[in-house]
């Protein structure tokens, strides 16, 4: 039997093209999601099976699937990921934080409410820290995490989300964004102070896009009080919804960090009972908390949403030395 390479070099390229062909069963799939040709793949693939020294594919028809070391070997690679982490961000723990680069992806209303501020800050605090900030959807924010091309994520929970026990990540609760009803002025219940949300289950709805995190956030929370929403309008940007309410055709569920709202003709009405919410969080890499500069980051954003009245009080990051 041939024995096991243990010199060989980590390349997490490597290893993140066994787990996205794990993830998406074909060598082409892979090559598409990765940007690279399909021999570039196989050909990246074969080079860790040497590296290694064990074989990771077999051709079964015409596919290959991965091998029982190859699954082995994935079980393995996020602990020796984070044990990467942990030992880089050691070594750079040298450092106080006041120096430095941190990557951030954001939802737009995570970056009004809570990225914006908390950047303000830390111009002040550590001027020599550089925050760059992208406007990312949930699931591309959670890809780039994985890939090591954010070091922050502030985010939604949205299907396909990691739980809170994923040992993958560390998180951080920041803010619970309450839902409220947004109606036409001219509508019956525009006057109340308050609303059953089950009052709007006849209406016409205007949604965010349907593979929008928050339209399936809405839909629960509608299916919680008993009933589907007819959304019969899609947008992305939250003032796109309000005008679309404003001009008659239809009502809608809009977080309170998305306010005010530019449009004019509207009135927002609070959701009588508990109240309907989202729940903004910080997600890292496991291990990457520690750095200096994604610390500060974190203690920033905690600092920018215990201040609001929607903020979650989260555990201090200090207590996670």
């Amino acid at each position: 039997m041939k024995s096991v390479s243990w010199d060989f070099m980590v390349d997490w390229r490597k290893f993140r093209l066994l787990h996205e062909l794990d993830r998406r069963g074909t060598i082409t799939a892979t090559a598409e999601a990765m940007y690279l040709t399909p021999s570039a793949v196989s050909q990246q693939l074969a080079a860790l099976s040497r590296d290694v020294g064990v074989p990771l594919l077999e051709r079964r028809g015409r596919t290959v699937v991965l091998t029982g070391q190859a699954r082995l070997l994935l079980s393995h690679a996020e602990s020796m990921r984070e044990l990467a982490d942990r030992t880089r961000a050691a070594l750079d723990a040298w450092a106080d934080g006041t120096v430095g680069q941190v990557r951030v992806g954001s939802l737009a209303t995570g970056i009004t409410a809570l990225v914006g501020p908390a950047i303000a800050a830390l111009r002040l605090d550590r001027p020599g820290l550089t925050v760059l900030v992208s406007e990312r959807e949930p699931d591309e924010a959670l890809d780039l995490i994985d890939a090591g091309e954010l070091d922050i994520a502030v985010t939604v929970d949205f299907p396909g989300a990691p739980s809170r026990e994923d040992a993958r990540y560390h998180r951080v609760d920041l803010i619970a964004d309450v839902m409220d009803a947004v109606v036409p002025a001219g509508h019956p219940l525009a006057g109340r102070d308050a609303i059953e949300l089950t009052e709007l289950a006849g209406d016409v709805w205007v949604g965010a896009a349907a593979s929008d995190a928050c339209s399936h956030i809405v839909t629960g929370i509608c299916a919680a009080a008993g009933f589907s929403p007819d959304v019969q309008h899609y947008c992305k940007e939250w003032d796109a919804v309000a005008a679309l309410v404003a001009a008659g055709v239809g009502v809608a569920l809009v977080p309170r960090s998305a306010q005010p709202l530019r449009p004019s003709g509207l009135a927002v009405l609070p959701v009588a009972g508990a109240p309907a919410s989202r729940q903004l969080f910080a997600l890292v890499r496991a291990g990457t908390e520690v750095d200096p500069g994604t610390r500060a980051a974190l203690e920033a954003l905690g600092a920018v949403a215990a201040a609001r009245p929607d903020g979650i009080v989260p555990v201090p990051i200090s207590a996670l030395r």
